[in-house]
């Protein structure tokens, strides 16, 4: 495939490289944005459904799936770490015009994820019960539990495979492709949510079952177009194979990446098993409000992805300065939808909670958490941006030790020595501002003393 070939009729993607920034990056985001809320209310449903039909089951249920998002977050957000490794390198080839490495990181991508996601359903399966009673999950919740999170883990190589597929569209510029491919299977999780608790009278294994069915959906819609797509992202099956220099550009930049929000998910875990001691209508509120909160999250979130690719496209072009600016508008933007979202949850809150389970203790412990958590989001957004900036230039090692440090060391540390002597759920909420707060800053000073913009190198951000 010749590495001059010209790009032509692809109505979603976005050049990043010409024109003005502001609204490439806005619609570019938005749907990315959306993509990530629609992937939440995958569990959101879970939750929503177990707790308002399953009657005197309901908090359990509830207490079942939240005990179990932050071991199912911990494994999707290491291979989703990866998949920005395939996000950056394929943005960088863009820039570049070397459509060969395109072709080389997109069947490479896939394999990764497919050949993840196997290991991680059998780990999943041998060790569910192992890693639920190491956090202390209540003799109640645990059966629940453990069948949740072992069909979840079942679901796995279709889960992330479609994660991969969307690092691909995004890549080139498509963040469009994957919002619909998941609106279609949203809506069907929904559905089967309801069929298999209200008709076949099931609990957290229906809802379970619901979401890894409505995934293969995503994942296998997501394939096709692929297939189906122009050449330089099409997936031929004959040419599957694991490339060894894609493989190692995208690790150098994916593996720290995955390490750091895969230990980001282990301050995660220490603090769900700290909420797990104060028992079932705490963890209940909790994970309510947890599927409330992450909403505005993805919000955040979607900006630092924005920045992470426009960089690498245009790092791979040279145009530094372009870099820069893309920096400070992701975080402009980002500030506007972040108040916004934030604004509309925190005064919808309590009737968006009663969704979920009208127990008012659990409304009230839920909108506790919701107001503490989006104090610090500002912070999170600051430290996400700027991690995302780094990365666009291949810069992938560095964030990852800061995010341990400021992150992990906080909230670990906090729930070690702050939380045994005020044994409180506002304690445990608390050490989310003073994590994020740490990170933001570290980060920052980070950007100052590596200036990449300032420096061309000749190095592909690939091997930075």
């Amino acid at each position: 495939m010749s590495n001059k070939k010209s790009r032509t009729g692809r109505g979603n993607e976005i050049d990043m490289l010409r024109g003005s920034l502001w609204d490439k990056i806005l619609v570019y985001s938005l749907p990315l944005a959306a993509t990530g809320i629609l992937q939440q209310l995958f569990n959101a449903a879970d939750v929503a459904v177990v707790g308002r039909f399953t009657g005197s089951l309901g908090e359990a249920c509830m207490a079942a799936v939240g005990a179990c998002s932050p071991i199912v977050g911990l494994v999707l957000n290491f291979f989703v770490g990866i998949s920005l490794g395939s996000n950056v390198v394929i943005a960088n080839a863009i820039g570049r015009r070397d459509f060969d490495q395109v072709h080389r990181a997109v069947h490479t991508s896939v394999l990764i994820s497919l050949i993840g996601g196997v290991l991680i359903a059998i780990a999943g399966e041998l060790l569910a019960k192992e890693i639920l009673m190491m956090m202390h999950v209540p003799v109640e919740v645990l059966p629940m539990a453990v069948d949740y999170l072992r069909i979840f883990f079942l679901g796995m190589p279709v889960i992330l495979l479609y994660n991969f597929e969307a690092a691909i569209y995004r890549g080139v510029g498509d963040t469009r492709t994957p919002l619909i491919a998941l609106v279609i299977s949203g809506v069907l999780n929904v559905i089967l949510n309801l069929f298999f608790v209200i008709v076949l009278g099931m609990t957290v294994d229906g809802v379970a079952t619901a979401t890894v069915l409505s995934n293969i959906i995503s994942a296998v819609m997501m394939f096709i177009l692929l297939c189906r797509s122009d050449a330089e992202i099409r997936i031929r099956r004959q040419e599957m194979r694991i490339d060894r220099g894609a493989l190692g550009r995208i690790m150098r930049i994916g593996l720290p990446s995955g390490i750091q929000m895969a230990v980001f998910a282990v301050a995660n875990v220490i603090i769900q098993a700290a909420i797990n001691s104060l028992g079932t209508v705490v963890m209940a509120a909790s994970s309510a409000a947890l599927n409330i909160e992450i909403i505005a999250y993805y919000v955040l979130n979607s900006f630092s992805q924005a920045c992470t690719t426009f960089v690498g496209q245009n790092n791979g072009a040279g145009n530094l300065a372009r870099c820069k600016r893309t920096m400070l508008i992701c975080i402009g933007e980002d500030a506007i939808a972040l108040g916004i979202s934030v604004g509309v949850i925190l005064l919808l809150g309590h009737q968006i909670l009663s969704l979920f389970n009208g127990n008012a203790q659990v409304i009230s412990v839920g909108y506790q958490r919701l107001v503490i958590i989006f104090s610090a989001y500002i912070f999170s957004m600051l430290y996400e941006i700027m991690s995302g900036y780094l990365r666009g230039f291949g810069i992938s090692v560095l964030p990852a030790i800061l995010t341990v440090i400021g992150v992990c060391g906080v909230r670990i540390t906090w729930i070690y020595t702050v939380f045994p002597v005020h044994h409180t759920f506002r304690t445990i909420m608390m050490a989310y501002p003073a994590s994020l707060f740490a990170t933001a800053v570290l980060i920052f000073l980070a950007v100052l003393i590596r200036r990449p913009a300032k420096v061309r190198t000749e190095r592909s951000p690939s091997h930075a």
